[in-house]
Formats: C-alpha cells, sequence, structure tokens
C-alpha cells in the first residue's frame, strides 16, 4: 500500500437506549480515527472506551473523542481498530515526525513505546488481539516470535512486545485494552 488514501475510517455503530426502546445513538466512521502523515498505510482508531464501573444505559455523548487517553485505568476498556502497513514503510519514516504526530492521535500508548527498541512497548492491560485481514508477527523481549493471520487471537497479559509486519501488504487488527493492576 502506497497511498494513505487507500485507507478506510472504520464504520462505528453505536446503540443505546432511549424511553426504554432500543435505538441507534450513531452510525458513521469513527470520529476518532486517523491516518497517518508520517507513516504512509498507518492508521489507528479509538472506536469505544468504557468506565471502571459502566452503568446502562449508557450515556449517549461520545465515548472515545479525539485525543482520549489510549492506556485504561484499571477496569476500564478502550476498543481500537489499527492498520499497520508493512515493516518497509516504517523502516523508512521519520522517527520524531512519527512520534510527534501519534502522540497527538494515541496518547498515553505512544509513551509505552521504547525509543531504543522499535516497536517494543508495555501496557498496564489484559488486551485481546484480532486479527482481522492480513497477517503479523508477534515478536515478545526475548525475540520470541509466531505469525498469526487472520481470525487468529492472541490474549496479550501485560507483557513487552512488539508487532511486525513481514509481508508486503497491510495488517488490519482488532484490540480491546482492559486496564489492569501490575503487581510489583
Amino acid at each position: 500500500m502506497n497511498s494513505a488514501t487507500a485507507l478506510r475510517i472504520p464504520r462505528r455503530v453505536v446503540t443505546g437506549i432511549s424511553n426504554g426502546k432500543s435505538v441507534f445513538i450513531s452510525d458513521g466512521p469513527a470520529p476518532n480515527a486517523h491516518i497517518y502523515e508520517s507513516v504512509p498505510g498507518h492508521l489507528t482508531s479509538v472506536l469505544y472506551a468504557t468506565s471502571a464501573k459502566s452503568c446502562l444505559p449508557q450515556p449517549h455523548t461520545e465515548q472515545a473523542p479525539p485525543q482520549i487517553l489510549v492506556t485504561p485505568e484499571p477496569g476500564e476498556t478502550k476498543l481500537m481498530i489499527v492498520v499497520f502497513p508493512p515493516d518497509s514503510v516504517f523502516a523508512t519514516v521519520d522517527p520524531a515526525a512519527a512520534f510527534e504526530e501519534q502522540a497527538v492521535h494515541i496518547p498515553g500508548l505512544i509513551q509505552a513505546f521504547e525509543p531504543d527498541a522499535p516497536g517494543m512497548h508495555t501496557t498496564d492491560t489484559v488486551d485481546y488481539d484480532i486479527v482481522l485481514d492480513g497477517e503479523v508477527w508477534l515478536e515478545l523481549d526475548d525475540g520470541a516470535e509466531t505469525l498469526l493471520k487472520q481470525g487468529d487471537v492472541v490474549v496479550q497479559c501485560g507483557t513487552r512486545h512488539a508487532w511486525r509486519n513481514k509481508s508486503d501488504k497491510p495488517a488490519t487488527m482488532c484490540f480491546v485494552l482492559i486496564g489492569a493492576e501490575r503487581e510489583s
């Protein structure tokens, strides 16, 4: 993928309850999605967020506005869709420009990435990670890797890791981040 114009902002449909009846609250492009100028073919989107003690009905206000802190506190959740371009694209970007742009659009998460180990990061979360399209390698801190393909699911339990797209096509993943408390 050479052009960011080929990326599609995820459609998000949110339902709710109004006057005791099920209703559509919103249906359209995710309002918190960003196609990166500094990393061609890269997209991040935070689609929804819940509090540590969610209640029903959910408020009819935007739950994942642009620039929301991505890393959830214990019990909170964040739902994300990420399109990873091939690693060959990441190898050509200006790291400072990419960090600056990502700091605006995925605050909290980008700060978890290690400047001296590109792609490696750790968050205080239990994540459900689903490969929606393409293939991606999951690398752990000891260099162990496993190839994941469409439909594969990873349960990431607060480990230091990186996602590597060694193919020549984009990979799309869905992430459900659940905030956890790390014990010493």
